[in-house]
């Protein structure tokens, strides 16, 4: 769900953000190790786009500070060098997946979402309760066979409580999970999302309301 994207080439970190955006995942995007490692400390991201040769430090040292942590980020590494050794050598100090420039989008899209099944508990691509039925593959939405004209945000945030399987969820989890670092956790932004995926769910209402905890489905 939440992705940081760390490129020192500024125009194709941008472009990698606004396709996973519209892939339906919370970007973050930084143009150097340091900040990159600054970021990972910050927030809880599933995976992590690494640019190998970053600046001030280098994307190597990123992963190897990543598993010494055991964080559970996952790591796809991404190289101008594409040789056996390359990847090799990538995937030894710690990547899960390697990828060359230049790169076919799709693939970068679909090889982040099979990370980001790596780093959650096991769910299964088809989401069902209560007469709900969501695809996290083909992105696709139905109530008891009617389809849904959901945002890649209302998508995020129906997909994270389908996932709780009828736990509560917080805000600040919705926020952390589904928004990206821009979001301010003061505008209500998990309440007015809350209140649009509501109306488009329609009659009876699914989500309720958990009284000081958040909500469920």
């Amino acid at each position: 769900m939440r992705v940081l994207v760390a490129e020192d080439e500024e125009v194709l970190a941008e472009l990698v953000a606004t396709g996973l955006r519209r892939a339906g995942f919370a970007v973050d995007t930084v143009y150097s190790g340091d900040a990159a490692l600054a970021y990972l400390g910050l927030h809880d991201y599933d995976v992590v786009v690494l640019d190998r040769d970053l600046p001030r430090v280098h994307g190597d040292e990123v992963a190897r500070r990543l598993v010494a942590d055991a964080s559970r980020t996952r790591i796809l590494m991404l190289t101008a060098s594409a040789s056996t050794d390359d990847r090799v050598e990538g995937l030894d100090l710690g990547a899960d997946d390697y990828l060359g420039k230049p790169f076919e989008f799709p693939e970068l899209v679909s090889r982040v979402r099979a990370l980001r099944r790596r780093s959650a508990r096991p769910v299964p691509p088809v989401l069902e309760r209560h007469g709900l039925c969501l695809d996290t593959v083909r992105r696709t939405a139905h109530r008891e066979g009617q389809e849904l004209d959901l945002t890649p945000k209302e998508f995020a945030v129906l997909q994270i409580l389908l996932e709780a399987d009828g736990g509560a969820v917080s805000a600040e989890e919705l926020l952390e999970r589904a928004w990206d670092a821009n979001a301010d956790p003061f505008t209500g932004a998990v309440r007015v999302a809350m209140s649009k995926l509501r109306a488009k769910l329609g009659e009876p209402a699914l989500i309720r309301t958990v009284q000081g905890v958040g909500y469920a489905l």
